[in-house]
């Protein structure tokens, strides 16, 4: 393949590619994919999980080689090897999977590799000045000597787009750059993304968040089965088209509604203190959903952390079906029947050297177990019918999970507790980074749950999704529990009065 640099003619189209192929073992990822992208625009490139968009993104950003296919970007010929190639060149990708150091500082991680020196030295007071620069663009006050593995996923994510802006960009590509954000550091993201655009940057934006698609971009291209099938004004197309072209066929991304009868309680925390909060009760009862919103930061993922035993309670206690955790731990709520979805699936979701097979048994081995030995036969149809039911592109249950795309990664997290049969489930941002054919299948499999009479706790950035789902919302702020709002009192407006301190 090719890759040709030519200057942006009299139609501003900086990037061409064309006929684009990529297979992997037992999966052809590109089949003739084609992307034209104009200099200074936004394009959104949608698809559902598994379409190709990453993959894509990959060949054009040197991280793979494709099979055939050719590549034109403004000049000169160029065939980039390493992603560091394509830095070079003004080709630079964020991903959707974070790729930092945990056990290394901010600013260390923005400048590994190319550290400023002076007399032969590190110079780590230039280092933190230029990323406390490189932070105030993206209105963060993010410490730059602060270890990275200490911050939130939204505080890595931002790390990442100041990481990316250190270049000056040709063409700058977002995986799901605002999955973990709130809706603060969104609009900050899109303040940045304006301005590198009215610099002529062309900024390639992959996203499943359709609010973000007419908000943020000019034109977008969707992708299915490794082909591109169509390329849009977003002004001159709606929110239903493109799902249709999407997953080819229509679909709503509507929640559906529900009108099961609650039953018995099965879930309450009594004085749980959350991050150096006031001690706090709630309790869920069997075929409710109760909602948990609240800013990153406010104590959401701690509280479904505590429940699950992951982080020691500093005070309170957990039970369920009225019965006390003595000792909460993962152990002990696996076996109480509780299940948690974590928000990151990467490092706390998945076994990601292990197969799909593996990932998806791993809380319950009875279903595939006769005599005591594991079978294979019997672990293929289980797996099988989990991989059918959330639509989990996979080339065989043998196949590793951290070969999959991110959003059908996820899709193996929630496989893995809806196999358990839980009957308390904790899921924290289940569909972080899901597209919408995939999130209206989650949707659908909430409802059969809660319909069996499962106790869901969710938690969600995602307002219209919080509002739609939930029975009731719990909001938090600093770790304090503000309100808890019944349905017909959970608005947009009042759900955001809460998460900014005010007390129901």
């Amino acid at each position: 393949m090719s890759v040709i640099l030519r200057r942006a003619g009299p139609t501003g189209i900086v990037l061409r590619m064309r006929d684009v192929w990529k297979a992997f073992p037992g999966v052809q990822a590109l089949r003739g994919a084609e992307l034209e992208v104009r200099a200074g625009e936004v394009h959104v490139l949608l698809g559902e999980n598994g379409a190709g968009k990453s993959t894509l993104m990959r060949v054009l950003c040197g991280q793979h080689a494709a099979d055939r296919g050719r590549v034109e970007l403004d000049g000169k010929e160029i065939a980039p090897a390493t992603p560091r190639d394509a830095a070079s060149l003004g080709l630079v990708m964020i991903h959707q999977e974070l790729n930092l150091v945990d056990q290394l500082s901010v600013a260390e991680n923005l400048f590994l590799g190319s550290e400023p020196r002076r007399l032969g030295l590190i110079d780590a007071r230039q280092m933190r000045y230029e990323t406390a620069g490189l932070l105030a663009r993206l209105r963060s006050r993010l410490d730059p000597d602060a270890r990275v593995g200490a911050l939130s996923i939204a505080q890595q994510q931002l790390v990442e787009i100041a990481k990316a802006l250190r270049t000056t960009p040709r063409v700058l590509v977002m995986d799901e750059p605002s999955a973990a954000l709130a809706d603060s550091e969104i609009a900050a993201l899109f303040a940045i993304i304006r301005s590198l655009c009215g610099q002529g940057v062309a900024v390639v934006y992959i996203s499943h968040r359709m609010k973000e698609i007419f908000e943020i971009g000019q034109r977008v291209t969707v992708m299915r089965d490794g082909q591109t099938i169509g390329t849009h004004e977003v002004a001159e197309i709606d929110g239903d088209r493109l799902i249709q072209m999407m997953v080819g066929r229509p679909i709503a991304e509507r929640i559906p509604k529900r009108h099961a009868p609650l039953g018995p309680e099965l879930l309450r925390v009594d004085g749980l203190r959350v991050a150096g909060g006031a001690p706090l009760t709630l309790a869920v009862r069997a075929g409710e959903i109760l909602g948990v919103g609240g800013l990153v930061g406010s104590g959401r993922t701690e509280l479904a952390r505590c429940i699950f035993g992951a982080t020691p309670l500093e005070a309170g206690r957990v039970f369920v079906a009225e019965r006390p955790l003595a000792r909460p731990s993962p152990d002990a709520a696996i076996a109480a029947g509780i299940g948690f979805v974590t928000e990151d699936r990467k490092h706390l979701g998945l076994m990601l050297g292990r197969s799909v097979a593996e990932n998806i048994t791993v809380t319950d081995l009875r279903p595939v177990l006769r005599g005591g030995l594991l079978d294979r036969k019997l672990e293929r149809a289980h797996v099988g019918e989990w991989i059918e039911r959330l639509r989990i592109r996979v080339a065989s249950p043998e196949q590793q999970v951290m070969l999959l795309s991110g959003g059908n990664q996820q899709k193996v997290v929630i496989a893995k507790w809806l196999a358990a049969r839980c009957r308390v489930l904790l899921l924290d941002e289940p569909t972080r980074g899901i597209d919408v054919g995939a999130k209206a299948e989650v949707y659908e499999m909430i409802g059969e749950l809660v319909g069996q009479g499962v106790a869901i706790l969710l938690i969600s950035s995602d307002l219209p999704e919080l509002l739609g789902l939930a029975d009731r919302v719990a909001v938090m702020h600093e770790g304090r529990l503000q309100g808890i709002l019944p349905q017909v009192e959970a608005t947009q407006e009042a759900v955001m009065r809460l998460a900014l301190g005010a007390r129901a």
